[in-house]
């Protein structure tokens, strides 16, 4: 290249007339300089003088800025693309976060006459529990005032639900509370003895549901909650919502 780069540079200058033939090797030279009737091939890789001289003086230059404006543009739409997918499962996943956690609150008890005790019932007919004290609510799908579940999208659900009542040694522990979807039992826990003061326990579901769809705990008639009701606690999310729903 570089002597290409000699033989180029002293045509232009024989042509000119600005050099004087000094020695037979000069005037070889100068001969050689001036029997060139086209331009001196030049390699795509020899691309040095683009970068420190001028861009025209190598042949790859021109394809090379051009990758190099195709690959701006290319990464440049990526980079929006990736941002619009960010903001698409921001507002998919945003949309469908459903949960819930509530309690019952322990002035609900009231004092059964002739007992030491505070409880909630005995009623004379099944009563929805209303666990009015909420500490998560996403997708607001919870109703305090009713104490139940109303399921804002079709999909599959997760509920659990922990029962808690304390009486005096001499009177009797009776309480039996049930899941209900929609009026239908699912599942339920309950207890009737006087040998233990204290019971807890604790059920899970996994539910299908259908939009508008209902889930609610019930106190059965004649039982009771007695004593620390802060300890009945209402849980639920969503696993994942209905194919339906997800692409609509």
């Amino acid at each position: 290249m570089f002597v290409v780069a000699v033989l180029i540079l002293l045509r232009s200058l024989f042509l000119c007339g600005h050099v004087e033939a000094g020695s037979s090797y000069f005037e070889e030279l100068k001969s050689t300089a001036l029997s060139m009737d086209k331009p001196l091939n030049c390699y795509k890789w020899d691309c040095k003088c683009a970068f420190e001289r001028q861009r025209s003086c190598c042949c790859g230059a021109n394809e090379l800025y051009a990758l190099e404006d195709d690959t701006y543009e290319k990464i440049k739409s990526l980079w929006y693309d990736i941002s619009m997918l960010k903001y698409s499962v921001l507002g998919l996943t945003e949309s469908y976060k459903i949960s819930f956690k509530a309690t019952m609150d322990p002035s609900m008890a009231t004092p059964i006459p002739g007992t030491e005790e505070r409880c909630f019932g005995p009623f004379n007919s099944n009563v929805p529990i209303p666990y009015t004290i909420v500490s998560l609510n996403d997708g607001n799908g919870y109703n305090p005032s009713w104490g139940a579940f109303t399921a804002p999208i079709s999909g599959v659900y997760h509920f659990s639900f922990t029962v808690y009542s304390t009486v005096a040694k001499t009177e009797r522990l009776y309480h039996k509370i049930q899941m209900m979807r929609n009026g239908v039992v699912i599942v339920s826990v309950w207890e009737n003895n006087r040998e233990d003061s204290e019971d807890s326990g604790t059920q899970v579901a996994i539910l299908y549901l259908q939009k508008g769809d209902q889930v609610y705990m019930e106190l059965m008639s004649g039982r009771k909650l007695c004593n620390h009701l802060q300890h009945n606690i209402f849980t639920g999310y969503m696993v994942y919502p209905s194919p339906d729903d997800y692409y609509h």
